[in-house]
C-alpha cells in the first residue's frame, strides 16, 4: 500500500473502474475531419499538432489512459502496425501519477518553426546542426570519439531567438519536445521534485530521440552553497538533475539536454561541466535587422520605399523583440489617426463601411524610434566576457 498515491495529492482513479464516458458531443467536445482538429465547449479549435501526447493518446484510445500500452506494453495502432506506449513500465503507481502529469503538460507535438523564420544567428543555427541535427540524420559518422553533444546551453539576452532556436531543432530533427520551466518539476510535495525530474529522464529516453529544452535554467539550478536562503529540497533537485545529465552519458538513447538563459554567470559550476556546447545568442546585426524591418514593415509597390537603412542605423543594441515591439509602434501610428478621425463621428460606422488604415510615413518611423528604447544592451558587455571565458567556440 505504500506505493499507492494518497487520494488527496492524485486525481488518478488507479485500480478503480471508471464510469463510461458521456458523449463527446454532449460537452462540446467534437472531433472532425478524423482526429484532425478538436473543438472545445469554447468553440476554439485545436489542431492535432497543438496537442499533447497525452491528449493524442487519449483520443486515440477512446478516452481511456490505462489502456495496455501504458504499462510498457506495445498497443495496436489503426493501422495494426504496434505503437510506442506512452509510459514507460514505472516501479510504482505514484511514479506513474507523475508520468502522466508530465506527459499531459510538457510533451508537445512538432513546433513547426524551420530555421529560415529566425534572421541571422548563423553561427547559432550552424553549430546547433552540428550538435543535434546530424547526429540524427547521419548516425553514421558520430560515434567513439565523435559521439554528439549530450547538453548544450543557448546564453545571450533576452529577446534574441534562444526559445526560438530551441523549436527550429525540434522541428528540423522531428524530435518529442519537452518544453520544461521551474514550474513543471517544482512540487510542493517533500521528495517530488527530485522524482519529476527522475521520471522526465525516463519518459525523454522512452520517447527517444527527444530534445529537453530547460527554458531560464538559472531559476532551476543556480550556484549552490552560496545562497543562506537556499533550501533542502532545492539542493536534492539540483544534485537529481546534475545525476540524471550524468546518466545520459552512459546511455545509448538519443536524448539531448538543450537550455536556454539570460543570466548564465548564475549558473553552478557542475551544470557548466555538463552542458559541454555553450553557444552564444547575441543580438541581431545589421543584415539581420535590415531582414527583420524587410519582413515586419514590408514596403508596397504603390507606396513610397521605407528608410530601412535609417532603421538600422539608429537600433544598434536592439534585440529581435526590441525590434518587432519598434515595428508594432510604427504601424500603430497611422491607426491612431484613423481612430481620431471616427471617435469624431457620433454614430457608429459599419464594419463594412470602414475606411482603410493609411499607409506607414517616415514620420511615424522617427516617431517610432523616439518612442522606443532598447531593452537587452547593457549587460552585453557581460555576456561577451562569458563567452571568451566559458564559451565552447569562438563566433566567426
Amino acid at each position: 500500500m505504500a506505493d499507492e498515491p494518497a487520494l488527496t495529492r492524485w486525481t488518478f482513479p488507479f485500480g478503480r473502474k471508471k464510469a463510461p464516458a458521456p458523449d463527446a458531443t454532449e460537452n462540446g467536445d467534437s472531433v472532425q475531419n478524423g482526429n484532425s482538429s478538436t473543438v472545445n465547449g469554447n468553440g476554439y479549435v485545436r489542431h492535432t499538432a497543438e496537442l499533447s501526447i497525452f491528449e493524442q493518446y487519449n483520443q486515440a484510445n477512446g478516452g481511456s489512459t490505462h489502456s495496455n500500452g501504458v504499462n510498457g506494453v506495445q498497443s495496436a495502432g489503426v493501422d495494426g502496425k504496434p505503437q510506442r506506449s506512452l509510459l514507460p513500465p514505472f516501479e510504482s503507481a505514484e511514479m506513474r501519477a507523475l508520468g502522466e502529469s508530465l506527459s499531459r503538460d510538457i510533451l508537445r507535438g512538432n513546433p513547426d518553426v524551420k530555421w529560415e523564420s529566425i534572421k541571422g544567428l548563423e553561427t547559432a543555427k550552424r553549430l546547433l546542426k552540428e550538435a543535434v541535427v546530424m547526429p540524427i540524420k547521419y548516425p553514421k559518422y558520430f560515434k567513439g570519439l565523435l559521439t554528439p553533444w549530450k547538453g548544450i546551453l543557448l546564453f545571450g539576452p533576452p529577446g534574441t531567438g534562444k526559445t526560438m532556436l530551441a523549436k527550429a531543432v525540434a522541428t528540423e530533427c522531428n524530435t518529442t519536445f519537452f518544453n520544461i520551466s521551474a514550474s513543471s518539476v517544482v512540487s510542493k510535495w517533500r521528495g517530488d521534485s527530485e522524482k519529476l525530474i527522475k521520471v522526465l529522464f525516463e519518459l525523454a529516453r522512452h520517447h527517444a530521440p527527444s530534445t529537453i529544452f530547460l527554458d531560464e535554467i538559472d531559476a532551476i539550478i543556480s550556484q549552490r552553497g552560496e545562497a543562506r536562503s537556499e533550501h533542502e529540497s532545492s539542493r536534492r533537485l539540483k544534485t537529481e538533475l546534475l545525476i540524471q545529465m550524468d546518466g545520459l552519458n552512459r546511455t545509448d538513447e538519443l536524448v539531448f539536454v538543450l537550455a536556454a538563459t539570460n543570466l548564465p554567470w548564475e549558473l553552478d559550476a557542475a551544470m557548466l561541466r555538463r552542458l559541454e556546447k555553450r553557444i552564444l545568442v547575441p543580438l541581431p546585426e545589421p543584415e539581420a535587422r535590415c531582414a527583420m524591418f524587410e519582413e515586419l514593415l514590408p514596403s508596397l509597390p504603390e507606396e513610397a520605399p521605407l528608410p530601412y537603412d535609417l532603421l538600422v542605423e539608429k537600433t544598434e543594441g536592439f534585440s529581435g523583440s526590441d525590434i518587432r515591439l519598434l515595428c508594432k509602434e510604427a504601424a500603430m501610428q497611422p491607426l491612431r489617426r484613423l481612430m481620431a478621425e471616427l471617435d469624431e463621428k457620433e454614430e457608429v460606422v459599419p464594419e463594412d463601411e470602414l475606411p482603410n488604415v493609411g499607409p506607414i510615413t517616415v514620420s511615424d518611423i522617427e516617431m517610432a524610434l523616439k518612442n522606443t528604447r532598447p531593452s537587452a544592451h547593457l549587460h552585453a558587455h557581460r555576456y561577451d566576457k562569458f563567452n571568451s571565458d566559458y564559451g565552447s567556440h569562438l563566433l566567426q
